[in-house]
């Protein structure tokens, strides 16, 4: 897929393998990619896809987040640009340097057919870390990067273009179709938490501005504040089942969901593990 501008300076490119997106923000001292795709070689056509921007070159990463779909692509950005720096929270981080080394055990039993390319791959970790906020200065315009608390995972950041108005979120908020626009409840989320990171989330945000996922087509403020209510929804209900008493394996069957449940098992498993003793009631289990 080639890049779409989606405001001053800011392109993004749509990829099919995940449906995931990857995001160039332009300034007068280089380009600063977000998100580098799921392998070694699907990156390499990224890349081709930057050089063909013709806006210049790139002068840093930005991993939103240390899923392998977001990040494994940047060893290939490394050899074609050279040591540029990786930037990324410190819990994604840490959790990219344990897994160096591990990329060829990953998910073996994948039905996807590219599957071999990601265990291929060599994972090159964030080496620009930090833990509230950083600026990224591209020259001409500043490039935030915020961490707003925990969500999809333990060290999602956001990106804020100001001066666009625009915002990228990772996984913290998804469109895809693919899994029926629901948000990334994996096995490291904090569905608890979640709800108010959003809302830092949005108090970043203007009724105009342009909103990045991590999957799926380029949203809107109001799309935004729908997900996070429904992610409110969700850890409301988990509140509740467990304020009820209803076990933890019962809680998926018994609870009336804002997503589907195919995609929610870790989120409830998560949820009664986050809830403090004083949220449940016995019998849990």
């Amino acid at each position: 897929m080639s890049f779409s501008e989606v405001a001053d300076r800011v392109w993004v490119a749509r990829h099919a393998w995940f449906d995931v997106n990857v995001t160039v923000i332009g300034g007068e001292r280089g380009l600063l990619v977000v998100d580098t795709h799921a392998s070694a070689a699907a990156a390499a056509q990224v890349v081709d896809e930057v050089r063909a921007l013709g806006a210049g070159e790139v002068v840093g990463i930005v991993n939103t987040h240390e899923h392998h779909d977001h990040c494994f692509g940047n060893g290939t950005f490394r050899t074609a640009y050279g040591e540029v720096p990786i930037h990324a929270h410190e819990a994604a981080a840490e959790a990219q340097r344990a897994f160096v080394g591990q990329e060829g055990g990953y998910d073996p039993d994948d039905a996807d057919p590219r599957s071999a390319e990601i265990r291929a791959t060599t994972l090159v970790p964030a080496d620009h870390t930090f833990s509230s906020a950083r600026v990224v200065d591209l020259g001409d315009r500043y490039v935030e990067l915020v961490h707003p608390g925990r969500g999809h995972t333990s060290g999602d950041l956001v990106v804020r273009v100001p001066d666009a108005d625009a915002v990228l979120l990772g996984d913290l908020i998804e469109e895809s179709a693919e899994r029926d626009a629901t948000p990334g409840f994996g096995p490291e989320c904090w569905p608890l938490e979640w709800p108010l990171s959003l809302d830092v989330v949005l108090g970043l945000t203007t009724t105009s501005s342009v909103v990045v996922p991590g999957h799926g087509a380029v949203v809107d403020r109001e799309f935004l504040e729908v997900q996070r209510n429904d992610i409110g929804v969700l850890a409301e209900t988990l509140r509740d089942l467990a304020g009820r008493g209803v076990p933890v394996a019962d809680a998926l069957a018994t609870g009336d969901w804002p997503f589907p449940e195919k995609y929610l098992g870790d989120a409830v498993r998560r949820g009664y593990e986050q809830l403090p003793r004083s949220q449940k009631r016995l019998p849990l289990l």
